[in-house]
């Protein structure tokens, strides 16, 4: 019963280092990032950076929408850089994590994107429009076609939600959901494709100059954030990270890089409490 006890407590020992920082053979503090391919580069220079903070920092590649906030929420990775705050919201409600943001990053402003057509005045009668179709990315870009005039939606629209809160689309124009990472194909067949930004850069899409129209970056709701495990919303390491985010250098370095296509936003996450009534 001894050996038993001992073995248990062992383990209960090595379950609860597993649960906070790692460490890596140098005494460094080891932060795993899940993000997505067009951030790596800012990761790589916060990484360099963190260095010098005696934390090394493990950049993990996702390139979907759903993969890193359940990698995060197992303790797979430690925190996640990749997402809108409205996305964020949505989906721990929906699969039930208990996440938080502990950071801001940057907007990346949504564009409808065509091999077929130099503006939107040119979108005839039935045509197609690929967009995303995840809840808060399509009401996002449903929005976007709002904004561009090619369809209204019902009063009181959210922002999240399907093709059931489209009041008029007097061009009848066909709307075609599919997965944010295959947007970037719809430009094939379809007139138009409206692309996230990250999606758009994987594709060789240049964001600042290719979108025949576009959003803003004033939109509270669509900015990027970071996350971790709500219990670790405090964790000393976690917020040097965001901290080294919001450094000049990395500023600088997402404005010279992205040129427009991200703009930083160097805020702290208490400037997202009221994005709903933005």
């Amino acid at each position: 019963m001894k050996k038993l006890l001992i073995i248990v407590f062992g383990l209960l020992l090595v379950l609860a280092g597993c649960s906070s920082n790692s460490s890596d053979k140098s005494g460094s503090k080891v932060v795993k990032v899940g993000t997505t391919t067009s951030e790596v580069p800012t990761w790589n220079l916060v990484k360099k950076l963190a260095k010098k903070k005696g934390i090394t920092v493990q950049i993990v590649k996702f390139d979907d929408y759903v993969q890193p906030n359940l990698a995060v929420d197992s303790g797979e990775i430690d925190i996640n850089a990749f997402q809108t705050v409205v996305y964020f919201d949505s989906f721990k409600k929906s699969h039930n994590l208990d996440l938080a943001a502990i950071g801001t990053t940057s907007i990346w402003p949504m564009g409808m994107y065509s091999k077929k057509i130099k503006s939107i005045d040119e979108i005839k009668n039935g045509d197609q429009v690929v967009i995303p179709k995840d809840p808060t990315n399509l009401g996002r870009a449903l929005l976007l076609m709002q904004k561009a005039g090619l369809i209204t939606l019902k009063s009181g629209f959210s922002g999240a939600g399907g093709l059931e809160n489209i009041a008029t689309n007097p061009k009848n124009l066909k709307i075609t959901p599919v997965d944010a990472a295959q947007t970037p194909r719809g430009l094939d067949d379809a007139t138009a494709a409206i692309i996230n930004c990250d999606m758009a850069i994987n594709a060789g899409l240049n964001p600042s100059k290719d979108p025949i129209f576009g959003e803003d970056a004033s939109n509270k709701a669509y900015v990027n954030i970071i996350a971790a495990q709500t219990k670790r919303k405090d964790d000393k390491v976690l917020n040097q990270i965001v901290d080294i985010y919001h450094t000049k250098e990395v500023t600088d370095f997402i404005k010279k890089h992205f040129n427009g296509a991200a703009v930083p936003v160097i805020k702290p996450v208490s400037y997202l409490d009221d994005y709903k009534q933005n």
